[in-house]
């Protein structure tokens, strides 16, 4: 239990100064904002109680809006994010229920099961995201490409991130 404490703060941590210090600074155009920080989000895990969930969405996003300056966008948009999550996790539960061993990850869960888990999210997170920073529909269609290439970015670098650094254990590498 302590452990995954450690190993969850340790995440946090690197998740945030990645984005923050890092992925931030690169510039990938209008379209392609990544989010890596929300792995941390996606891979707490699955015993985690839904009001612990949505605290920890709330820090998250509320250490992201400091570096950003962004008012709280970051922090509403991980809330709802991990409000969410507990009904994804549930309607993508196996007939058995999860094992306590078993983490939301590549690894532990296999392609299809973290792309059917992580986009749909990301999209949601994006959408709302986006919308609410926008504060509008005028440009509507341009905030709708920017938030499907960032759920695609974003994506594409918790997958990276993922293999480059977590083996099948959880822990880093």
């Amino acid at each position: 239990m302590i452990t995954e404490i450690w190993k969850n703060s340790i995440r946090f941590i690197i998740l945030v100064l990645l984005q923050t210090l890092i992925v931030k600074n690169i510039p990938l155009g209008a379209y392609f904002v990544p989010m890596p920080y929300l792995l941390f989000i996606l891979m707490l895990p699955f015993e985690t109680m839904p009001m612990v969930v949505l605290f920890l969405s709330f820090f998250t996003g509320l250490a992201v809006d400091i570096f950003y300056d962004t008012q709280g966008v970051h922090a509403s948009a991980c809330v709802l994010m991990g409000y969410l999550r507990f009904y994804f996790l549930r309607l993508l539960s196996p007939r058995e229920g999860y094992e306590v061993t078993e983490k939301p990850t590549v690894q532990f869960m296999g392609n299809t099961w973290f792309l059917s888990y992580a986009v749909p999210m990301l999209l949601v997170h994006h959408l709302f995201f986006f919308y609410l920073e926008e504060f509008g529909f005028d440009d509507f269609f341009f905030t709708l490409l920017k938030t499907l290439g960032s759920t695609l970015a974003s994506f594409v670098f918790i997958y990276i991130i993922q293999f480059l650094f977590y083996r099948k254990d959880g822990v880093l590498a």
